[in-house]
Parts: structure tokens; sequence; C-alpha cells
């Protein structure tokens, strides 16, 4: 098979390529700007070629002795770009976006141009290019305050800029199925976190580098707010198996744990972990709860267990071990 990965530099990116380097015969293309992951990163995962954008149309595939990674350095807001950097490829597994409620209140612009300019310009690519399915990488955010937990027939009401543009993103994926052909699948995934988030601001990743900084923990609100924290290795199973699965074009599923966890719980757990590896426990301070988050958040994983046969194997405190041990293990 061969693989195009947009953001495969960051974080989920770099977990996904450590997974499809397993399959020794499968070529893999990375589109990346790296505004977040940088090149040193992606060499922490595997040897990669850097490809000129002006060479993509000729090398659609991996000559003998050639890296198994090709990166393309560029933005999937360019078009151009998109179209001939997908040319050759059979999957493409959308990453790339300005992530998280905060950075989208905080430009809503860059983030509409960003998701829903960079997701049409993807899905026109495998359109022309004629790939085979587009795996879209999506958030319970687009469906906003609703009673959980969240299942993939309920109406979509979000409350956040960036909830609103992966909803435009689901609504394109869509479009495009039912008019073009194109195999989309949808992923609305849970709150990520695991090995390689070096640069996440997601909340467990910031709680590890604080408490490793001696810096206290902030909270927005009381901290009763419930998300469903998934670890990042069962949402790249949840992807590849998206992009191999029979007669799901179209569809959408909900990928996390099906269990609701305050913050507060998560920063119990998390201390009693850090405190077993030698760190204090950080004080706590609360601030003002923000506009756009939610108050509860878990999903409904049913239909991503009949339909791909997946579901979460790593429960919160295994993710949060291991999760930790890779932080400690690059300070040392």
């Amino acid at each position: 098979m061969r693989w195009l990965v947009t953001g495969g530099c960051g974080f989920i990116g770099r977990n996904l390529l450590r997974l499809l380097l397993r399959q020794p015969n499968d070529t893999i293309r990375v589109v990346d700007d790296l505004s977040v992951g940088k090149r040193d990163d992606l060499a922490g995962v595997a040897e990669f070629a850097e490809l000129d954008p002006g060479s993509l149309e000729a090398r659609p595939s991996r000559p003998e002795g050639r890296a198994r990674i090709e990166l393309v350095v560029g933005d999937v807001r360019d078009a151009d770009l998109a179209r001939r950097a997908i040319v050759g490829m059979d999957t493409v597994v959308h990453l790339a976006a300005n992530t998280g409620v905060g950075p989208s209140l905080a430009n809503p612009r860059l983030d509409c141009t960003a998701n829903v300019i960079g997701t049409l310009n993807c899905l026109e690519a495998c359109r022309h290019a004629g790939a085979k399915r587009f795996v879209f990488a999506s958030s319970g955010a687009a469906i906003g305050e609703c009673e959980p937990p969240i299942h993939e027939n309920l109406p979509a009401r979000p409350v956040s800029p960036y909830g609103a543009s992966k909803l435009a993103g689901e609504a394109y994926c869509s479009a495009y199925k039912h008019c073009f052909g194109l195999d989309t699948v949808v992923l609305r995934f849970g709150n990520c976190y695991g090995p390689l988030s070096t640069h996440k601001s997601s909340i467990v990743a910031k709680f590890i580098r604080e408490a490793m900084q001696g810096q206290a923990w902030e909270i927005y609100g009381d901290g009763r707010q419930t998300r469903d924290f998934i670890f990042v290795e069962d949402i790249v199973e949840a992807i590849v198996r998206a992009a191999i699965a029979v007669d799901v074009g179209g569809e959408v599923f909900q990928i996390a744990t099906n269990t609701e966890t305050t913050v507060l719980e998560l920063a119990e757990k998390l201390s009693q972990i850090l405190r077993r590896d030698g760190l204090e426990f950080p004080a706590i301070r609360h601030r003002q709860s923000r506009a756009g988050d939610v108050k509860r958040n878990y999903s409904d994983t049913s239909k991503a267990r009949r339909e791909l046969g997946w579901s979460a194997r790593t429960n919160l405190e295994q993710g949060l071990e291991r999760t930790v041990d890779w932080f400690l293990s690059q300070r040392s």
C-alpha cells in the first residue's frame, strides 16, 4: 500500500508511522509544514528522504534502495502542493490541522483556513488522483455540548471554532463520498496522549512537562469537567483499521475509550505515578473556565467495535505510566 500522511511529523503522525513501518513493502509519504513537528522528530522514528515538491508527480512509488519514508515540506492550504503530493497514493490519512479549542479562539480565521480549506484541498487531490481511501482526523468537539456519551447519530452543535472547523471537514467528507465516490472515513478522536508528545499542548503532556520543571498545574474551572482520554497506540490502530476495512466509506466513528474521567481524577492518577518516580506533587491553581470548553465529554465506541473490529486496549493508568516513562527517558 502507498500511504500519504499529512501532519506526519506531529505526535499522532509519528506514532502512526511507527506502526506502518511494520509492513515491509508499504511506501509512506509525509506532508508537513514543520510548524510543530520538525525534521529531527521525524528522524527519531525512521530514516527519511526529503523530496523537492516539483519532483513529486514523477516519483509515485519507491524504487529499490530508497528510504521507506518520503518527506515533502509544505502546507496543505496550498492546493497545488496537495494535488502533486497525492499522485500515486492509495490511502491518505489527513492529520494536519490547527488543533485545540484555545488556538481556535485566538485565531478563528487561521483555524478555518487550516482545517477547512486544507481538508478540501486534500479531498480534491484524492478525487483527481484516484486515491482509494481518505481517513479524516476529527474530534468530539464537532458535536459540542450534549448529554454524553457522544455517538454518531447525535446532532452536531459545536461550541468552539475548532469544533466548527472539524464539523465542516466531516461534511466535506460526506459530500465527496456521495458526489464523487471517494471512500472517506471520519474518526472522532478522544483526548489523545502518549509517547512522542513532546510538543503537544494538551493536558497530559502539559502536566508532565510542568511537573518535571517544578511548575504548578493550572486547571480551567473547577476541574469537574470530564474527558475521554485515549492512548495514542490505540488511536493509530484505529486509523489503520479504518484505512483497510471494507464497506465503511462515508462513515463516522467515535474513537475513544467509553470512559468518563474528570480533570481532577486525571490529576490525581498522574500525581501518584509522578510521586512513584520521585517527582513532587505540584500545586494546583484554578483559573476561570474557558469559552468553547464543554462540561462533559466521553464517547460510545460500539460502532467502531462492531464495524472496524476495534476497541481501546490501554486503560488510563497503564497509558499514563508509559507516557511518564517516555518523558523521563527523554530527560535522561
